[in-house]
């Protein structure tokens, strides 16, 4: 799958019948029907998306992208641009939240540099896919240029199904990157039509006075650029980040190759809608691990219409959400696969009906 359009191509709808024939059997594990609310649900769906009648999540790989923003030297975030950087380093160490989260879940990470502005020479662990130095200022003219939004977009897919082809059973979304709050707004903003203060939030913790400021840049940049979402490709190009097109491509790619997608944060959230509003057809494939306390992220799940497996007022991105849930579909496949049938248990039906 080397172009945009062979990626969407080879995304189906949900198998149907496999779902059908997955529901017949979780109406006949020893349980009332329906008692294990979303836990059900979850099952129902990875079998879906995998078209695998006892699917296993057996390799979980998160995708922690990292890029600068122009627009950070604004100063739109309460932390120096410098600190992009210095987290790579934290996670190749393993010393960041999402190493810790994905220990305890059992899933691997996968640190790339799209966009970071510092060279890392041959770090140990980092896989480069740089597409530039950061992007321009996105509240004097376009963050990136239309070629390197398609780069990272094909850049992030190209990863994602490499390993998928390694092995991984599901993927999961993660950002770093200074300043990613304010592309996220934006693309939030012009992709939804929503007004921009409401769409932003406090990103790494600025006060009402930087809160202000940044709600203006937002604004200043969707209009500088004309960016009014019709082309959410071209949209993306405009008010984007690096990461954020790169988290596309593993969206899409996800879709592409049957894989169920756990969405993390705001920054995960804004590549989820730009993604879906590239190809509709992905959206079957996501599920939101959490709800953000950012305003942003909870217009995408309206939007997408997709409900938080938890809602634990986060706002770190990296990924953490999404590592916090891969337990609960573990779970969900768990229950699916291993919990007896009231044939198997001898155990009687209900009587009333």
């Amino acid at each position: 799958m080397n172009s945009l359009a062979e990626i969407i191509s080879h995304i189906e709808p949900l198998d149907q019948s496999l779902m059908d024939q997955a529901q017949q059997r979780l109406d006949s594990l020893t349980k009332p029907v329906g008692s294990l609310g979303r836990l059900e649900e979850l099952a129902k769906w990875i079998v879906g998306v995998t078209r695998q009648e006892r699917p296993l999540l057996s390799r979980k790989v998160i995708f922690t992208f990292a890029a600068d923003h122009g627009i950070a030297y604004e100063g739109v975030s309460a932390y120096p641009p410098a600190v992009t950087a210095q987290m790579v380093y934290n996670f190749l160490r393993g010393g960041a939240a999402i190493n810790v989260l994905a220990r305890q879940a059992k899933a691997e990470v996968i640190v790339a540099d799209f966009g970071v502005a510092a060279d890392f020479g041959d770090a140990p662990g980092l896989v480069s896919c740089k597409v530039g130095y950061g992007t321009a200022n996105m509240a004097k003219g376009p963050a990136m240029t239309a070629e390197q939004a398609l780069q990272g977009i094909l850049t992030g897919a190209k990863l994602a199904i490499a390993e998928k082809e390694k092995g991984a059973k599901l993927f999961a979304t993660g950002d770093m990157g200074i300043g990613n709050t304010s592309a996220a707004s934006a693309l939030v903003a012009a992709l939804t039509g929503a007004r921009e203060e409401d769409v932003t939030g406090f990103g790494t913790g600025i006060d009402d006075e930087g809160w202000q400021k940044k709600v203006r840049l937002i604004r200043q940049s969707i209009v500088i650029n004309g960016a009014d979402g019709k082309d959410p490709l071209a949209t993306l190009a405009k008010v984007g980040g690096f990461e954020i097109a790169g988290l596309v491509g593993v969206i899409l790619a996800g879709a592409a190759t049957r894989t169920p997608v756990l969405i993390d944060g705001f920054i995960s959230g804004a590549a989820a809608l730009v993604a879906c509003r590239i190809a509709p057809q992905a959206r079957p494939y996501l599920t939101l691990a959490h709800l953000s306390v950012e305003s942003g992220h909870q217009r995408i799940a309206r939007e997408l219409e997709l409900i938080p497996l938890l809602d634990f007022r986060m706002r770190l991105g990296e990924g953490t959400g999404a590592a916090l849930a891969m337990p609960i579909l573990d779970a969900a496949c768990a229950i699916f696969n291993d919990m007896a049938t009231f044939s198997e248990a001898g155990v009687s039906k209900k009587i009333i009906q």
